[in-house]
C-alpha cells in the first residue's frame, strides 16, 4: 500500500505530542486520587485510635471505681522537728506589731529594775539599811529586798526572756530561763532566814506565821520550788533523750507555763500584803497622815501592779508567740 503524500512528517510530531500530553494528564489525576485516598485511610486510622484510647481509659476509671480508693501502703514519714528552732521568718510583723512589742518589752524591763530600785531606796535611806543576827531590826531589811529581788526582778526577767528571745535558738533562750530562776532562789532562801531570825531574835520575839501575808508567802514559796523542779527536771535531765522525751515535754509546756503566770501572781500580790502590814504595823510609823515614805511604799506597790498587768500581756499576748506549726518543738 502506498504512502500517503499528505502525511508530512510535523503531523506525526504534533500527534506524538497530543498523546504524551493526554497520558500526563493521566497519570497526575491517577497520583492525586491515590493521595486522597490515603489521606482518607490515615483519618480513619487515627479516628479509630482515638476511639480505642477513650475506650480503654473509660474502662479503667470503670475499673478503679469498682475497687474503690487506693490506700496508701504506708503512711508518710514525718518531718524531724529542729532541735535548734530559730525565730527568724517565722513571724513577718508590720510595724504596729514591732512597736507594740518593743513597748511591752521596754515598759517590763524598767518596771522590773525600778521595783528593785524603790525597794533599796526605801530600806537603805528611811529603815537605815541592812545587819544580820546582832540586830533583828536591821536584819528584817533583808526580807522585802531579797523577796522582790527574787519573786519579782529576776523570776520576771526569767519570763519575759520568753518573748524578748526571737533572735536566739531556744537551746540558749531556756538556758537563760534557768539561770534567772537559779539566781531567785538563794534571795528567797536567805530573805526566809532573815524574816525568821528578826523574829526569833526579836525582844521580846515575834510569832511566826500569823498573818495572811506569812500564808500566802508559804504558798509562793511552795508553787517556785515546784515549778523550779518540774522546769530544771525537764530542761536539763530529759534533754540527753530529747526524741524520746518531746512529747512528754511538749505536754508539759501549757501546765508549766500557767503556774508560773500563776506564781507570779500570788508573788506581787504576797508583796503587796506584805507592804501594807510593814506600813500599819510599824512602831511610830503613822501611814494615815501621807509622810514621804508612805509616798514611796505606795509607789512601790504600784509599780508591782504594773508588772503583774505588763508581764501577763507580754507573756499571753498571741501576736508575740511563735506560729502554731512549731508550737511542738516550743517545749520546756
Amino acid at each position: 500500500m502506498a504512502a500517503d503524500p499528505s502525511a508530512s512528517p510535523e503531523r506525526w510530531t504534533d500527534t506524538s505530542r497530543s498523546l504524551h500530553r493526554s497520558s500526563s494528564s493521566a497519570a497526575r489525576e491517577a497520583r492525586e486520587q491515590a493521595r486522597q485516598q490515603a489521606k482518607q485511610a490515615q483519618a480513619m486510622a487515627a479516628q479509630q485510635q482515638q476511639a480505642q484510647l477513650a475506650y480503654q481509659a473509660q474502662q479503667t476509671l470503670q475499673a478503679h471505681q469498682a475497687r474503690g480508693p487506693r490506700l496508701p501502703t504506708r503512711a508518710p514519714r514525718p518531718a524531724r522537728p529542729n532541735r535548734h528552732r530559730n525565730y527568724d521568718d517565722e513571724n513577718s510583723w508590720a510595724c504596729g506589731n514591732w512597736f507594740e512589742f518593743l513597748l511591752v518589752v521596754a515598759l517590763a524591763i524598767i518596771l522590773l529594775v525600778g521595783a528593785l530600785v524603790l525597794v533599796l531606796f526605801w530600806v537603805l535611806y528611811y529603815r537605815q539599811g541592812f545587819a544580820w543576827t546582832e540586830n533583828p531590826t536591821l536584819e528584817f531589811n533583808l526580807h522585802p529586798v531579797l523577796m522582790i529581788a527574787g519573786f519579782i526582778t529576776f523570776s520576771g526577767f526569767s519570763m519575759l526572756l520568753y518573748r524578748i528571745g526571737r533572735c536566739c535558738r531556744r537551746i540558749y533562750v531556756k538556758l537563760f530561763h534557768t539561770i534567772f530562776h537559779a539566781l531567785a532562789v538563794p534571795c528567797v532562801v536567805v530573805g526566809f532566814i532573815a524574816v525568821l531570825d528578826s523574829h526569833n531574835l526579836a525582844n521580846p520575839p515575834i510569832r511566826n506565821f500569823y498573818s495572811l501575808h506569812s500564808w500566802m508567802g508559804f504558798v509562793t514559796m511552795g508553787l517556785f520550788a515546784l515549778q523550779f523542779v518540774v522546769g530544771f527536771f525537764s530542761f536539763l535531765i530529759l534533754l540527753c533523750c530529747e526524741n524520746a522525751t518531746a512529747g512528754f515535754r511538749a505536754s508539759l509546756v501549757p501546765i508549766h507555763a500557767t503556774f508560773g503566770i500563776l506564781t507570779f501572781m500570788l508573788a506581787v500580790a504576797t508583796c503587796l500584803t506584805g507592804l501594807t502590814e510593814k506600813a500599819f504595823l510599824t512602831p511610830g510609823f503613822k501611814y494615815v497622815e501621807w509622810p514621804e515614805e508612805a509616798f514611796i511604799i505606795n509607789a512601790l506597790a504600784m509599780v508591782l501592779v504594773g508588772l503583774a498587768i505588763l508581764l501577763v500581756y507580754a507573756v499571753r499576748r498571741e501576736t508575740f508567740r511563735v506560729r502554731v506549726a512549731s508550737i511542738v518543738s516550743q517545749r520546756l
